[in-house]
């Protein structure tokens, strides 16, 4: 075989590897949204923002979890649409409009890779948020209607075990050590602490009026909780529990995000529908100034950042769509229409 034939064979097989290959190494990740008054959760692709897909789910979906691992997809409801009472709740928070369980609830798995709904299992009263350890072996779900969090075992796909919470659990996240879980307690005005190994509460941190969500920073040198009743993030120190500083934030502060560099917390303004909060405060963690304020959509409600840092994901709840903010830019570079009432937002890992 002579050396010309030889080059274009060579020439042919790369071309052919990358055709192959290319792909996989392209491909993006995909948000999803928990469309609350759609009963739907929405799937957005990371590349180009477009909406890809809609799964119907249980009646009034109000937050959404991808597992640490990427392979499922946590959603909060209230059960089948032919067992829900689909009457509003959500009482604690001011003036909002959630959609939510006045019955039992449940947390339903769906498969990133296929988008498909693979289990249902029953929960609490009132299921808001959810999340998944780190290791991937529980899930933690609060019940606002009962004062308790769910932990359910992954594998065996039921509650081993509930946990009493102050009045109203809401947000939920665990510590980046794994060691604990905390849950803002809407009506009681605390963080509850929850020992991750024992199973239990071991301490309320007071914080103030109307605490939605909280949040760590990946280093956990900080933790954060929202007060949706007095426009502030509270910044906490995790290892006395103490409370160090308020900031001044837009108007009724739901989810909160910190970047993966530990250098940034993003929060979710949303106000009011009569008074639709649209903007998303950016806390520099080392001066816990404001140093910018993106506009967005009416009723900015949940938050999130993906691995890079690069892009947080907004939902806008009275605008029924989700905005692409470039964290780097402090510029919205994408409004994606999704379902009603979007709420929880999730990104694959």
């Amino acid at each position: 075989m002579n050396a010309n034939r030889v080059a274009k064979l060579t020439a042919v097989a790369q071309i052919t590897l990358l055709v192959t290959v290319g792909p996989v190494f392209a491909a993006g990740g995909k948000v999803y949204v928990a469309d609350e008054e759609s009963s739907t959760v929405s799937v957005i692709d990371t590349i180009s923002f477009k909406k890809i897909g809609s799964i119907p789910v249980g009646v009034g979906p109000h937050n959404v979890q991808v597992a640490p691992d990427g392979k499922l997809l946590w959603v909060t409801n209230n059960g089948d649409a032919d067992k829900a009472s689909g009457k509003p709740a959500h009482d604690g928070m001011p003036k909002s409009e959630h959609a939510a369980m006045t019955k039992t609830g449940a947390v339903w798995t769906i498969d990133t890779a296929t988008d498909k709904v693979v289990a249902k299992i029953p929960v609490g009263m009132h299921p808001a948020h959810v999340v998944v350890a780190q290791d991937g072996r529980h899930a933690y779900v609060t019940n606002g209607g009962e004062n308790t969090v769910s932990v359910v075992d992954t594998s065996a796909q039921r509650v081993i075990e509930t946990i009493s919470t102050g009045p109203f659990p809401h947000g939920i996240r665990i510590s980046p050590d794994g060691k604990q879980a905390w849950v803002a307690n809407l009506k009681g005005g605390t963080v509850s602490v929850i020992d991750v190994e024992t199973r239990k509460q071991i301490v309320q941190i007071a914080v103030g009026r109307g605490p939605a969500q909280v949040a760590f920073t990946p280093d956990g040198r900080l933790g954060f909780v929202s007060l949706s009743e007095e426009n502030q993030i509270v910044v906490i120190d995790p290892a006395s529990r103490t409370v160090l500083r308020r900031v001044e934030v837009g108007t009724v502060p739901i989810q909160i995000y910190a970047t993966p560099d530990s250098r940034l917390l993003l929060v979710a303004n949303q106000g009011t529908r009569a008074k639709p909060g649209s903007s998303v405060s950016i806390i520099d963690l080392e001066t816990f100034k404001v140093t910018a304020t993106v506009k967005t959509g009416r009723g900015a409600h949940g938050v999130v950042v993906d691995r890079d840092g690069r892009h947080a994901f907004v939902t806008n709840t009275y605008a029924n769509t989700v905005s692409v903010l470039d964290v780097g830019k402090r510029k919205v570079i994408a409004t994606t229409p999704v379902g009603r009432s979007p709420n929880g937002i999730s990104v694959t890992p």
